[in-house]
């Protein structure tokens, strides 16, 4: 999982819904039981990490009966991720259970906008518009297209779970006991900030260049990034479980669709929410069957109660620019806080500082903007920006093409037998 040290620090990227690398996934921590053993993650199918059994969708939903919180894990431009998370909760639906939704990309604040959506008193293009998707979230609308509709045909109930962001970047910044009462009120009143294995998971997120950047962190930054986290962990448990209460019947299952890195070990939202619920709940995590190099990931049994191996995914299908900053009002100037490296925004020349103007002649002075018309944009595209670096002006064009890894084609062609 790719973290920008500048990024985190500023914007609260925090660890959300990429995609775990091997050392993330393979780490012995967790439920004891099953910690010091690996998994099976075989290409679409579902295992059971207790008992090692491969599962169909109407399986799992069996095995579901009596839970009544289901966390599944996602990376949020994955099309596999997603696919799997509609799978299990058709396959919930089939059986009968009453499912409820609840989604990280909305606070609760914004949940009239999901209300309308449940209702069927609203289409969908106007939705889009009028919950701000593009301000709450930001990816684009195609991703959870599928799941939004479906939880329309069935029935199913959408809540929002998360809280402002400005909350969980002032807990991060303050700390608690400096929070306003207004800020307060967002949050439960009870957060657990105090577990080694949470904090070792944390910090094994940050890989590669990310590493870099924190290695000279002190303690009371890292103590401030996983106060943040775990704010974020226990405010989308605690809502979601509220909701369940509040909203539910008794054969209900809140199934909650959060990024993995929020699901994994049991750490993140699942072990917050058990602070206020103590009723049976489980985890599924998608995990896919490749990484980056064509190797094969390593899985421990405590990773998430179940896995579902989902084929990789090199290029998400809709273009990113690859480029971070920071949360901003309207009207407030998007300065780049971080460019990744290799991305596109890097080839174009993005540097951190740039303020970024317009883009296609249309100005950036609101959040939401430049995300919808990244909507727009498919491989192959371009997009013209202006921005101001220092005291000039001056264009960028983006160029919004796919990257080879040379390397690893030549890997694999030498790997390949001759054609006789």
């Amino acid at each position: 999982m790719r973290i920008t040290g500048a990024a985190l620090a500023l914007s609260l990227t925090l660890v959300s819904g990429a995609t775990a690398d091997d050392a993330a996934t393979n780490l012995p921590i967790g439920d004891p039981a099953r910690r010091d053993r690996t998994a099976p993650v075989v290409l679409d199918t579902l295992t059971d990490t207790t008992t090692g059994q491969a599962l169909s969708p109407d399986e799992l939903a069996a095995r579901l009966d009596g839970v009544r919180v289901l966390f599944v894990g996602e990376s949020h431009t994955s099309v596999e991720f997603h696919a799997v998370q509609l799978s299990v909760m058709k396959a919930l639906a089939k059986r009968g259970r009453h499912v409820m939704l609840g989604l990280e990309m909305f606070p609760y604040t914004e949940q009239a906008s999901l209300d309308k959506w449940n209702a069927g008193s609203v289409e969908e293009s106007r939705f889009v518009d009028e919950s701000r998707w593009y301000r709450m979230w930001g990816y684009h609308w195609n991703y959870y297209r599928d799941i939004f509709l479906a939880a329309r045909e069935h029935k199913i109930p959408i809540h929002a779970v998360n809280t402002p962001r400005e909350v969980v970047s002032a807990v991060r910044k303050k700390g608690f006991k400096e929070l306003t009462p207004e800020e307060a009120a967002h949050i439960p009143s009870r957060i657990d900030t105090d577990n080694a294995e949470h904090l070792r998971l944390f910090k094994a997120y940050f890989t590669g260049d990310d590493a870099m950047h924190t290695a000279s962190m002190g303690d009371d930054m890292w103590n401030a990034m996983f106060r943040a986290q775990c704010t974020w962990d226990a405010t989308m448990g605690y809502n979601a479980v509220q909701a369940l209460k509040t909203h539910g019947k008794p054969d209900s299952i809140m199934v909650v669709l959060i990024g993995s890195g929020h699901v994994s070990y049991g750490l993140g939202a699942e072990r917050q929410a058990r602070l206020w619920f103590d009723g049976k709940m489980a985890s599924l995590i998608p995990v896919p069957v490749e990484d980056d190099k064509g190797e094969k990931p390593v899985v421990r049994a405590s990773y998430a109660d179940y896995l579902w191996g989902v084929a990789p995914e090199k290029d998400a299908p809709y273009p990113s620019l690859g480029l971070s900053t920071p949360e901003r009002k309207d009207g407030e100037p998007a300065k780049v806080i971080a460019v990744s490296k290799g991305s596109v925004a890097a080839r174009a020349g993005f540097q951190v500082g740039d303020v970024l103007l317009a883009m296609d002649g249309v100005p950036l002075d609101k959040k939401e903007t430049m995300a919808t018309l990244m909507a727009g944009k498919r491989w192959g595209d371009t997009a013209e920006f202006r921005i101001r670096r220092g005291e000039t002006e001056q264009t960028i064009v983006a160029a919004f093409r796919r990257q080879r890894d040379e390397k690893k084609e030549e890997k694999k062609a030498e790997a390949k037998p001759a054609t006789p």
